[in-house]
């Protein structure tokens, strides 16, 4: 209803712009919710707006476009305020019918057409399948699923997608350290590297691997190490030292694909393979889905990583140095130029990214949404410079930030690294918190914000953490239904709202229009948590209600009135909810 309100106000804005200002009636008159109640309901700037343009006052002009305002079934009044801002405030009737548009639209209040069902792909988490995600991945898992769900009920029709990085340098290494693992538990170790994968999820593999191969991928250990570049000594921390750790990494690499020969795609497989499915596991019980796996191998396997580059190279964007393929990313905006072919002949990550991105446009989405970790601010510039140079329209792609959660345990921050094995995984927050705490409390802040996850908070029963109080909200709605003796919600939208004249109520009402503004303005700014502050509002509004008024009163118009707007609270909770995807239980 707030949205047709809306129109109906802009209709009478430019049937007055008609009599004020003729020539101006295409202009756009944009009304927003102000932030004091003493504002109105709905505020506009066109005064301010077109004040310069017509060489008059602004608040002069807005007093003569009050002059020329048609009456209206829903507004009481209308003044000026500021420097010229038009303040509209509605007649609580107009207010009170959100209630039955929730209690008739039920599951589908607030969705919106605005996306017109055009095309738009969300490609999220994407972590490097080498171990179990941990709780930095699932606020990029939140957010993601989260934003998903809302593109998708404001009318766009969203493609979810993991990009899986299948083919590069890492997935090689925890095949390497999964197998250096095997070789220990079948006798004949070889000192394992620093850098190597280091979990225990590592030698579950390996117990595996022994497990359903035995002995078959044993090598001698001074085969192993032969000709392998020498690690520094231990305790060096100079960047020599870490080079010289990572030749020796890949030289157990090499050995490993040349020992093993035809066996090494196996254990590279079957590392992969086991971490993959675990991930899957990981997030479909976080309540995350996916339409699309796509593999980095497939880019290679088709050739689009070579005719992407070939393609970049007769456009005059590449050029040879010292052997290797340089992008010449400076030229659209990058701090310096990129390879995309070493002088070994292999790719970079950055080529296959870089084709990625040109089969996503290729598939004709309409809208390209890739959800990073805010530490690849820095990779945005080249991947659009790569985007024009293909000649392709950058605009297409947007890219949402998201910094790393921070778990505090016990007042100590946990460490994140996957290569050392010291880490917190999801699953075992999920399993100390549940699933509704980490999905609502990783999306309580703006993405690009940085979180300190508070433990302790998400596990409270308390009205201090936010999403026991909206689930508390939505319990004592059931409650109350169950008391009034209505079995089904919605209830019958032929309760007599008039009689709902308290402040409250009324302002309890207006909430729920909001709702579908909160939607469309969040989906507008890729912000999901604008729909978890606006469900903390809603839930505040209906507990002050709830305990400043007798809710089952004997008198039955003001008793099913007060259960029609409480069912209606009730509904856009769990429409909210959902979108964020938490669960609303209705007895807590």
């Amino acid at each position: 209803m707030s949205q047709e309100i809306k129109l109906h106000l802009a209709d009478l804005l430019r049937t007055a712009l008609a009599s004020v200002a003729p020539g101006e009636t295409g202009t756009a008159i944009v009304l927003e919710r102000p932030k004091q109640a003493a504002h109105g309901d709905f505020a506009c700037n066109i005064a301010m707006q077109l004040a310069r343009a017509m060489k008059r006052n602004p608040r002069e002009l807005a007093q003569l476009l009050l002059g020329e305002l048609p009456a209206s079934p829903y507004v009481a009044k209308v003044d000026i305020a500021g420097a010229g801002f038009i303040n509209f405030h509605l007649l609580p009737a107009a207010k009170l019918a959100a209630v039955k548009s929730a209690l008739a639209a039920g599951e589908a209040f607030g969705r919106s057409t605005v996306g017109a069902r055009r095309s738009v792909q969300v490609e999220f988490v994407s972590a490097n399948p080498t171990g179990p995600l941990h709780v930095g991945h699932g606020r990029g898992a939140a957010y993601g699923a989260s934003l998903a769900s809302l593109l998708a009920f404001a009318g766009w029709d969203v493609t979810r997608e993991y990009y899986v990085n299948d083919a590069g340098r890492q997935m090689d290494i925890l095949g390497v350290s999964t197998w250096l693992r095997y070789l220990e538990l079948c006798g004949a170790p070889v000192p394992f590297p620093p850098n190597g994968y280091q979990g225990d999820y590592v030698r579950d593999m390996a117990r595996q691997m022994l497990a359903a191969h035995g002995e078959r991928f044993v090598r001698k250990a001074d085969a192993v190490l032969a000709g392998v570049p020498p690690l520094p000594a231990a305790g060096r921390a100079d960047d020599e030292a870490k080079r010289e750790r990572e030749l020796h990494l890949d030289g157990l690499i090499g050995q490993a694909k040349a020992l093993l020969g035809d066996d090494w795609p196996y254990v590279h497989a079957h590392a992969l393979n086991e971490q993959l499915a675990d991930c899957r596991d990981d997030l479909q019980e976080f309540g995350v889905h996916f339409d699309v796996w796509f593999s980095e191998k497939s880019l290679f396997d088709t050739g689009l990583v070579a005719r992407c580059v070939e393609r970049l190279e007769a456009a005059g964007h590449v050029y040879l140095q010292n052997g290797a393929r340089w992008f010449r990313s400076t030229a659209f905006g990058d701090e310096k130029d990129r390879v995309v072919q070493r002088d070994n002949g292999l790719y970079t990550y950055f080529a296959s990214d870089i084709a990625y991105h040109l089969n996503k446009y290729e598939r004709g989405f309409e809208r390209i949404i890739n959800v990073w970790g805010a530490d690849h601010h820095g990779y945005i510039p080249r991947v659009k410079g790569a985007i024009d140079a293909l000649g392709l329209d950058r605009d297409r792609l947007e890219v949402a930030l998201v910094q790393f959660a921070v778990l505090y345990r016990n007042g100590q921050k946990a460490s994140m690294s996957t290569r050392s094995g010291e880490f917190v995984t999801l699953r075992e927050l999920r399993g100390e918190v549940g699933n509704d705490a980490c999905r609502f409390f990783y999306v309580l802040r703006k993405s690009d914000q940085h979180l300190d996850f508070d433990l302790d908070l998400a596990k409270s029963q308390s009205n201090e953490n936010p999403v026991y109080y909206i689930q508390y909200a939505h319990a004592r709605v059931c409650s109350l239904l169950a008391q009034s003796g209505s079995e089904t919600v919605p209830l019958p939208t032929d309760a007599d709202l008039e009689v709902l004249s308290n402040p409250r109520e009324v302002a309890l009402a207006s909430r729920i229009g909001e709702f579908p503004e909160v939607i469309e303005a969040a989906a507008a700014d890729l912000a999901p948590h604008a729909v978890a502050f606006y469900l903390r509002e809603l839930a505040a509004d209906f507990h002050s209600y709830y305990n400043a008024e007798r809710m089952l009163v004997d008198d039955p118009k003001l008793r099913a009135a007060r259960i029609a707007l409480a069912a209606a609270v009730g509904q856009v909770i769990r429409n909210g909810m959902a979108l964020l995807g938490v669960s609303c239980p209705e007895s807590m």
